[in-house]
């Protein structure tokens, strides 16, 4: 994408990860096929959750709304990223951005959010199994599906208010393939950027909140798998756990990085790949990362994907595509 001169023009442009046009066709492909193959998992996680019956306690309820928010986060940043790319266009409206910017900042939190309430199910499970459908009984968990949705609102709506007050400057090139707070930082012509660093310390004190109850239910599960005396129940327990802990490890990890990095005004390779690892990958691994330890999940997709009626609807369509 060609940088062109931003200043009398109320959007912003994109300079994504390349100018050249092959690469740009190549990106935009690699893009594609990323979310065509998240969006596929997490439907089937979603799918299976929803309509098997033995998929329906709390853990797998908690599963289904991240996976909704991981095919939401990702509708949010990779098609419009995937037209510009076939576009050659890295333009993106002011309205645009700022939506960009409140569904993001919303799903993201809302991940983190749930992250969180699924340690906690994790923890109550194991440790306090006795009280468990007490603890974690359907009200409960639908009421803490709400909060979570509802703080992730009240997140997007701050984030996306403090940046509207926010006068930009200058050429308006945004160094990244979405419009990331971080780099509007940057096009801010004065102090006006207080209200988002307002906001986003507040996050960020949040944030270390879920992080240090994330941390203490799993100090908690740990110490109370070691003393199980079955090699076959440390494996189950670990086989559920270890999923979740790597997810959460690899989001709040990239995302710390991320944030907490001063912006240059020539962004790095580094910078680039870290804004992937945590907007991109995160919602596109975790069905396959959640699915792959966990036989119930395993045996639920299988008996989705070859299910009769699925198997007659393919036999019918091939038959009719042949005529």
């Amino acid at each position: 994408m060609t940088a062109r001169n931003m200043t009398t023009m109320s959007g912003f442009l994109l300079m994504g990860f390349s100018d050249n046009r092959e690469l740009q066709i190549l990106q935009a492909l690699l893009f594609l096929v990323t979310y065509l193959l998240g969006s596929a998992g997490n439907v089937i996680i979603i799918t299976i959750t929803t309509l098997d019956p033995q998929l329906q306690s709390p853990m797998y309820y908690f599963l289904k709304h991240l996976s909704i928010l991981d095919l939401s986060s990702l509708s949010v940043t990779v098609p419009q990223y995937v037209d510009s790319c076939l576009a050659r266009s890295g333009y993106i409206s002011y309205a645009q951005c700022m939506l960009q910017i409140f569904f993001f900042a919303s799903f993201a939190w809302g991940e983190l959010g749930t992250l969180t309430v699924m340690s906690y199910d994790r923890y109550v499970a194991i440790c306090l199994p006795l009280h468990y459908d007490v603890i974690m009984s359907p009200r409960k968990c639908t009421w803490a599906v709400a909060a979570v949705w509802l703080s992730g609102g009240i997140s997007g709506t701050l984030f996306t208010a403090s940046t509207l007050s926010i006068r930009f400057c200058g050429d308006k090139i945004i160094h990244q393939f979405f419009c990331d707070i971080p780099q509007l930082l940057k096009l801010s012509c004065s102090n006006d950027d207080f209200g988002v660093l307002e906001v986003s310390i507040f996050m960020a004190v949040m944030a270390f909140a879920c992080f240090m109850g994330i941390a203490f239910s799993y100090c908690q599960i740990f110490s109370t798998v070691l003393r199980m005396p079955s090699a076959e129940g440390r494996s189950k327990v670990f086989s559920t756990c270890l999923p979740h802990l790597f997810v959460v490890s690899f989001f709040l990890s990239t995302g710390v990085c991320a944030y907490l990095k001063p912006t240059s005004d020539s962004p790095t390779a580094l910078d680039l790949m870290l804004s992937i690892f945590y907007t991109v990958l995160p919602p596109t691994l975790n069905p396959f990362i959640y699915s792959l330890r966990n036989k119930s999940l395993k045996e639920a997709v299988k008996k989705l994907l070859l299910s009769e009626e699925l198997v007659g609807k393919i036999y019918v369509c091939s038959v009719f595509s042949a005529c």
